[in-house]
């Protein structure tokens, strides 16, 4: 019977792929935390936990009409953004897939009427930077696997989604660590004031309000109380959450959603990205409810 053996947000932002020289140029002498982070998750923790699959909600890959996972045997190639070609151009990437554990997913979807899951294993599927971007630092030799972030989705379907997820995981021999590739609030300064907030400190969060509500949703996390960031997402998505905060959502879901009391441990500080909340916050068992 598989497990999920650990789960964590993570930041993906492009400057932690761009070097030394661009960290201190845009970060300025205080830097950021976010770097030096993941490459404790992966020392202290997923060394430790040793998955056979690491699964990525993507909140860079957005679906329409159905939740989407990546099936392929493996997946190589380079990746250049389209949104900063400047900074992410012809990086390479080479992992192995789990298409048996995408298309045991996609199955838990079979005969019903309020989800629908499809595993894609088209060789031309375009990968995004909040996989690739981790790999750097995170990837072993495990299996990995992406599942996008569909834009039509409600909360409500995100957690089912995880729901499912888990079910999926159960039913097959999988060591398994889900990461939540996204940031909290995600609003940008405008073009012409972007260049005066690109350090990390938390007075270029892009509003007080935003801040706030991060905090609140980081306080959450790290007391376990995720039935509080469930209840109280109609409040934060005006601040702009990731990806939905599908993310998040689709994580807990499979987590055992708002009956979830895994507390978080923060392994970064909250910091500004130009004007959006990131942080690093790991998850582990045991979760409040195991599945049958």
């Amino acid at each position: 019977m598989g497990e999920i053996v650990g789960a964590a947000i993570v930041s993906h932002v492009p400057p932690i792929v761009m070097g030394a020289e661009v960290l201190r140029e845009l970060y300025g002498p205080q830097g950021t935390t976010l770097v030096d982070g993941l490459h404790r998750l992966r020392r202290e923790q997923l060394d430790r936990v040793r998955p056979d699959t690491i699964v990525v909600f993507d909140t860079h890959w957005f679906t329409t009409v159905e939740h989407v996972v990546s099936a392929h045997d493996r997946r190589s190639g380079f990746f250049t953004s389209e949104e900063l070609p400047r900074g992410m151009n012809a990086m390479p990437y080479d992992f192995p897939g789990d298409p048996e554990l995408a298309h045991a997913f996609a199955a838990q979807a079979t005969g019903r009427d309020d989800t629908r899951i499809h595993a894609s294993v088209d060789p031309y599927l375009p990968i995004r930077y909040a996989t690739t971007n981790l790999l750097p630092f995170l990837q072993g030799d495990e299996r990995w696997v992406s599942i996008g972030i569909c834009q039509t989705a409600q909360p409500a379907d995100f957690l089912l989604a995880g729901r499912l997820l888990a079910d999926a995981i159960a039913t097959l021999d999988r060591r398994v660590v889900l990461l939540a590739s996204g940031g909290l609030s995600h609003r940008f300064w405008p073009m012409r004031e972007f260049s005066q907030h690109e350090s990390a400190g938390l007075e270029h969060i892009r509003t007080p309000e935003a801040r706030a509500a991060d905090q609140a949703v980081i306080a959450a996390f790290e007391r376990g109380d995720h039935a509080a960031v469930i209840d109280g997402m109609p409040g934060y998505r005006p601040h702009g959450p990731e990806g939905l905060f599908g993310h998040y959502l689709q994580m807990v879901g499979a987590l055992g959603g708002a009956a979830c009391t895994a507390t978080g441990v923060a392994y970064s500080a909250y910091e500004s990205s130009a004007g959006t909340g990131q942080i690093h916050v790991w998850f582990e068992p045991p979760w409040t409810h195991q599945r049958d």
